[in-house]
């Protein structure tokens, strides 16, 4: 039985041995700058740009039919009577409360439009990423776009020119 303890104790000292002398690859990336040099990136960004300008297109009309009605409601003041002068303020108020709606729901549509067409490309990117570093035998592959990374050695290998060859970019 002591044998066999003896022999217990150092099959696991052989494993954890092993464990412990293991090689670990690590390599690094700025994948907001590989996103960047995606080009769904810029035709993203080019829809993007679209959809914002008809945004900003709806609500500059929706401004200007308010000043126009603010300039009549002011020329008329004086010469209207008290309940069209109030309906006027009331309607004026309503169109003022309907241009800040659209407003804070438009650019949280254009937020939403954005991660709608980005993650596509986030994902596509990410894959690429795992790929590499699967075919390549990496453990980690830290992401230096994220400003945590302090500091990695010369064995931290610079995996941005495997990635863009999987993505086949130049």
């Amino acid at each position: 039985m002591k044998k066999f303890s003896v022999l217990i104790l150092i099959t696991v000292l052989f494993l954890s041995s092993n464990t412990f002398a293991q090689k670990y690859k690590f390599g690094h990336i700025d994948a907001s700058q590989l996103i960047q040099a995606m080009p769904e990136r810029e035709q993203a960004k080019t829809t993007l740009q679209k959809y914002a300008k008809q945004l900003e297109d709806q609500l500059g009309e929706m401004q200007k039919e308010l000043q126009n009605k603010q300039q009549d409601y002011v020329a008329q003041k004086d010469t209207i009577s008290d309940l069209i002068r109030q309906t006027k303020e009331d309607e004026l108020q309503s169109l003022y409360q309907r241009v800040q709606t659209f407003q804070q729901t438009a650019q949280q549509d254009l937020q939403k439009k954005e991660n709608d067409l980005m993650q596509p490309i986030i994902e596509k990117a990410r894959n690429a990423i795992k790929d590499v570093a699967t075919e390549n035998g990496f453990t980690y592959i830290f992401d230096t776009s994220a400003g945590v990374i302090l500091y990695w050695s010369d064995d931290s290998q610079d995996v941005t020119t495997l990635v863009k060859k999987k993505l086949a970019i130049q």
